[in-house]
């Protein structure tokens, strides 16, 4: 597997957003923490929340959960530098939190103009398992060094409410909504042993191949084994043989393109989210990539 590093930063310097290369700048090529962060604010409004489009398919000001998982990406690149802004964020996600503990899947959206329908659309009064879960994957991620997020509230009812709905989870299941609970319950289980037995509950609807078809999506969109399983060792990683993940690595490495960055599977709702799409999968696919020993 050979991955071009110089290619893909610049590929970044052509076409992705400044957080994105600042991100890349920091993991890879030596650069600081405060130009990251620096980079994150204009996102994040007065409450606490991030929005402004830092969900590329969600362009709306507004503070949103999908804005708090990519905020929450961004405070886990910079450990073990933490930031009072993870606590404030939060702050934030436990104000607009449901009674069950969950969160909806999107805010109401008064500008929706470039906005995805299904953010635009979004129920605000039913709490998302999908969206929670993932929101919560990141944050334990920043727990894992900063113990003003490990300790927080908000992140307790959250994993309570993913632990709750996913032991209810029917037959019928979207193929993100299983990937992100598969996520939790990993990211969960080194506290939490209720969510080690869940994950072996759930084992059985995650097909060998790790290969699920994402309703909605487009035609060559599915979840993928590292989508389920992202974190080496982890426990989620025992839900496949040890070369379906060696092949999706190589798949992974070899998709860089070109160009020198990494495609997006799904359809993108404007010109700057096509953009920005690319980008950060170009840093999250590098992210993988070294996670996994192949940086």
């Amino acid at each position: 597997m050979t991955v071009d590093l110089a290619a893909a930063a610049d590929f970044l310097a052509g076409n992705a957003r400044l957080l994105d290369r600042r991100r890349f700048d920091l993991l890879f090529a030596g650069g600081g923490v405060e130009p990251v962060l620096a980079a994150l604010e204009p996102y994040r409004n007065a409450d606490g929340g991030y929005g402004w489009g830092l969900e590329p398919d969600l362009r709306s000001r507004t503070s949103q959960p999908g804005g708090a998982l990519h905020a929450f990406e961004v405070f886990a690149d910079v450990a073990p530098v933490t930031s009072g802004r993870a606590a404030e964020l939060c702050d934030w996600l436990a104000s607009v939190a449901l009674p069950d503990g969950g969160l909806p899947f999107a805010l109401p959206v008064p500008d929706p103009a470039a906005c995805a329908p299904f953010w635009a659309g979004a129920d605000s009064s039913r709490s998302s398992l999908q969206i929670t879960a993932i929101v919560a994957v990141a944050a334990y991620r920043v727990a894992a060094v900063d113990p003003a997020v490990a300790a927080h509230p908000w992140l307790a009812r959250a994993t309570a409410f993913c632990l709750a709905a996913i032991e209810a989870l029917g037959p019928t299941r979207h193929a993100m909504e299983l990937a992100f609970a598969v996520q939790l319950l990993d990211a969960a289980s080194v506290r939490l042993p209720p969510a080690a037995e869940l994950l072996e509950r759930v084992r059985a609807h995650v097909p060998a191949d790790g290969l699920l078809h994402v309703a909605g999506g487009a035609d060559d969109e599915f979840m993928r084994p590292l989508d389920f399983a992202p974190s080496p060792g982890g426990p989620a990683r025992s839900l496949f043989v040890p070369q379906v993940i060696e092949a999706e690595l190589e798949r992974l490495a070899a998709e860089q393109q070109p160009d020198g960055g990494w495609p997006v599977s799904f359809d993108s709702y404007s010109p700057a989210a096509t953009l920005e799409w690319r980008g950060h999968r170009t840093v999250q696919a590098l992210l993988q990539l070294r996670a996994d020993g192949v940086l």
